[in-house]
């Protein structure tokens, strides 16, 4: 029966909505009363909600408008996405409450702290972080978003204002303004007046990369713990400044769907959850459950979703003693589509997220302090629960990761400090300058394991994201569990770049060691001014000072730049940059002199993205990301759509990422190889592999796991292969560090983030295996034992000479998610030494 009822209730509305009757009556609850002098949606916007998709630039403008016009109201501008758009937050309380915010503030945040015994929880507020549209093609949360700023700014009445009084709502209208604004202008603009509702319709077929990501195509919804782009640092900050109880987040789901929100499948959640925490989400559900079935729409609430990955932001609060949870739309993908549910509009879908957004303040109010007492006792706990000791991590030959990763650290409020002189643990060498130290008997005890433990075992072998993400091995750094904080130095809470050495001024050459992070920018701008710059394929010693495989040389004769030029310029570029450069008076050396033949002339490298439909706009963008921001390297996107009519002449390395399916015809594959016959290396990613193989580009042998079903049901038949997935592990592998795709890398394993089952046989000529996973490589994550056994011994990158040029292959995301730090030079050394290989 409540079946039927949506049905005719979405026919219905759609109906009306087709002839432009919509108003705001269809959302509002009945009963209360409205402020006339704050301005409804539509008086801004001109059109009520759902009748077109919200751009961001009008979301902001009605935001504005109520902050102005509320006295409930304060808004902040916390900086830009990388398109400038403004990241805002609207805090929403009563008129007292905002009198004595910061009071407030400083209490609720007492209650992390060992001294939160002595607050009078019955008085303090509960504090609610709702958060819309993370994914800017789920548009339907940051529509609803205007509907519940106005609800709150406007609403009169006793249960409004007892609300207020008791709930301090942290408000994101747009997690995504960037992807938002994509999205929108791609719903409008292929609206029909006569609105089409079949799925086939372009209106409801985004053109590629669609609106989901932010400006580099990154899903932002993986981006909690890491921590990388502008957006999440502006609601990281935030919620490190309020620690709310409960945090929302509201997302879209397949058309088909109806609505989900949590515990989700509560079996795979992280074991550093307390069960508590999922006994509130449970009972918080019970809120959403009255308050749809008033409204007569369908929702699910324990399938499907998880709270594994506290990357995602669900699931980050409950690592930091609130709760999240996630809501799930089914998706109108734009004004109205077909469904197995009927029709659905797009009002309706904005209708039921502001449900949720209303009973999740209806669960705060009635649940404070219950939710206030739990954030207590999750910290209480954890402090009781950490163990004395600490982790150190660092890298001495590269500060700038180490750097990095501490950036992360004081992100998230992880106290952690210097060494008091270099040490030695685990047989690893941590130096001061280059190292930290990071006690674990603190606030963030239960945050600190989550990032650094290394984790094998699980409860359930289905996830809906990574099983493993443990950021020292992400980084590529030495790390080591101590049982003492020995050695603790000075705590840092101001973080600086270690500043490299001021270079000796030469007559004759300068050396750069290829360990540090930003060597590739710093190589990249030489060979752009024109200078002549070599590498050196095998260690050597000069002026007591030993130098690595990879080791960079400028010489300083027959250069268009003076001696002085180039001092001046390397001076400059290495203090950008963080890296030293070295002078030297001589080239005789121990080992291979400096004019010898093993140091091979670079050329300046002009790279092309293969971009557009069929490729993975996430690993595309990953690589945009990286060479955009990190190392300042120009890189053309090349849309797969026109690459039979560009020059590729113009590019010594085209990259091709991960592709949902290839959509590279003949007439392409003939034109790249041609291009690598002439010289070109095409570099690529995941089933770049399939492409090679099936194209002649690489010869391969994958190695292919038996996943023959024995006593599994058909109940049984999705979980059996769903565990043969490997949604995201680390494993180890050996290398060999005199290849130059292994150039600046100081030990001989690695750690390498792999999600796919593509195995490749290793070549019988062990040269040709520069990486190869160990027999036992597993460090840390979920693969079923069937995987694990055929992974051992393969090799994650191949390389192919092709008349003049290259081919090379990585089966797995040397740049996932722009955390993986570690990995990126293996990309950087694939373009910048292909021809030495």
């Amino acid at each position: 029966m409540k079946y039927f009822f949506t049905i005719i209730l979405s026919l219905f509305f759609f109906s009306s909505y087709s002839q432009e009757n919509l108003s705001l009556d269809y959302y509002l609850p009945k009963g209360v009363s409205y402020n006339p002098e704050i301005p409804t949606p539509q008086s801004v916007l001109g059109f009520v909600p759902g009748k077109w998709h919200v751009t961001h630039d009008k979301l902001v403008e009605y935001m504005k408008a109520l902050a102005k016009a509320s006295p409930r109201i304060t808004l902040e501008d916390r900086g830009k996405t990388f398109e400038d758009r403004p990241i805002i937050l609207l805090t929403i309380t009563s008129e007292k409450n905002h009198q004595n915010l910061e009071k407030i503030k400083s209490q609720h945040v007492q209650l992390t702290q060992e001294n939160a015994n002595t607050l009078n929880i019955a008085s303090m507020p509960a504090i609610v972080y709702q958060g819309f549209s993370i994914h800017g093609n789920e548009p339907s949360g940051s529509n609803a978003s205007l509907l519940a700023a106005y609800y709150l700014a406007a609403g009169q009445g006793t249960e409004i204002d007892e609300l207020l009084d008791n709930v301090i709502i942290l408000f994101d209208p747009s997690f995504n303004p960037d992807g938002l604004q994509r999205f929108a202008y791609w719903a409008n603009t292929n609206k029909s007046k006569n609105i089409n509702t079949d799925p086939q319709d372009r209106e409801y077929s985004e053109v590629w990369p669609g609106g989901r990501t932010n400006h580099y195509w990154f899903d932002m919804n993986r981006d909690w713990l890491p921590v990388q782009l502008p957006e999440s640092r502006a609601r990281i900050k935030t919620f490190h400044q309020w620690y709310p109880n409960i945090l929302t987040d509201h997302h879209e789901m397949g058309t088909n769907s109806t609505f989900f929100f949590q515990p989700g499948i509560q079996s795979r959640t992280h074991p550093l959850t307390p069960k508590l925490n999922q006994e509130l989400t449970k009972k918080v559900a019970n809120y959403h459950a009255e308050a749809f079935n008033k409204i007569g729409s369908l929702y699910f609430t324990e399938e499907n979703f998880d709270d594994f990955y506290y990357g995602k932001g669900s699931t980050f609060p409950d690592i930091n003693g609130g709760i999240g949870i996630l809501f799930e739309q089914g998706s109108s993908r734009g004004h109205a589509q077909e469904t197995d549910n009927g029709i659905l509009t797009f009002p309706f879908t904005i209708r039921n997220q502001f449900t949720a957004a209303l009973s999740t303040l209806e669960a705060a109010k009635s649940m404070r302090v219950e939710l206030l007492q739990y954030q207590k006792s999750f910290y209480t706990n954890a402090r009781k629960e950490a163990q004395n000791g600490s982790y150190v991590f660092g890298n001495e030959k590269d500060a700038a990761s180490a750097y990095h990763l501490a950036e992360i650290l004081k992100r998230h409020q992880i106290k952690f400090y210097d060494l008091k002189n270099d040490i030695t643990s685990d047989g690893r060498k941590f130096k001061k300058g280059y190292s930290y130290l990071v006690p674990k008997n603190q606030k963030q005890s239960r945050l600190i394991k989550a990032m650094f433990e290394k984790r094998t075992s699980f409860q359930d072998s289905l996830f809906y994201d990574v099983s493993a993400w443990t950021f020292p091995l992400a980084f590529n750094l030495d790390y080591s569990e101590n049982s003492t904080t020995a050695n603790l130095g000075k705590e840092i809470t101001e973080l600086n770049f270690r500043k490299p050495k001021n270079i000796n001024k030469s007559s004759y050459a300068y050396l750069m060691e290829w360990h540090e992070y930003y060597t590739p920018a710093v190589l990249y701008k030489i060979l752009a001014k024109g200078l002549r710059a070599k590498v050196g394929m095998k260690p050597f010693s000069i002026e007591n000072r030993s130098y690595d495989y990879g080791t960079i040389m400028i010489p300083i004769q027959n250069q268009k730049l003076s001696s002085e030029e180039i001092y001046s310029f390397l001076q400059k570029l290495g203090s950008e940059n963080q890296v030293d450069i070295t002078g030297v008076s001589t080239g005789l050396t121990k080992g291979i002199d400096l004019g010898s033949s093993q140091f091979r002339a670079l050329t300046l490298p002009k790279i092309a993205l293969l971009t557009g439909a069929g490729i993975t706009p996430y690993d595309a963008g990953e690589i945009w990301h990286l060479m955009d921001q990190r190392y300042n390297i120009p890189i053309t996107k090349l849309n797969t759509d026109y690459l039979e009519r560009r020059d590729l002449s113009r590019y010594t390395h085209i990259i091709l990422p991960n592709s949902w399916n290839q959509t590279i015809g003949k007439n392409v594959i003939d034109k790249l190889k041609n291009w690598i016959r002439s010289g070109g290396t095409l570099i690529g990613y995941r089933n770049a592999a399939q492409f090679f193989k099936n194209n002649e580009l690489m010869k391969i042998e994958f190695v292919k796991p038996e996943n023959d079903a024995k006593q599994i049901t058909f109940e049984q038949k999705r979980d059996f292969f769903g565990a043969q997935v490997i949604g995201g592990a680390i494993f180890e592998a050996e290398v060999d560090r005199s290849h130059p795709i292994n150039f600046g890398y100081k030990n001989n394993k690695i750690p390498l983030f792999r999600n796919t089952t593509l195995f490749i046989k290793s070549d019988k000529q062990s040269y040709n295996n520069p990486i190869q996973y160990t027999k036992s490589p597993l460090l840390s994550g979920y693969i079923s034992k069937k995987n694990l056994d055929s992974l051992s011994g393969t090799v994650p990158f191949r390389h192919h000479s092709l008349g003049r040029g290259n081919t090379i292959l990585f089966t797995d995301n040397t740049n996932f998610r722009a955390f993986w730090y570690g990995t990126n030079k293996l990309l950087m050394n694939a373009i910048f030494f292909s021809d030495e290989m």
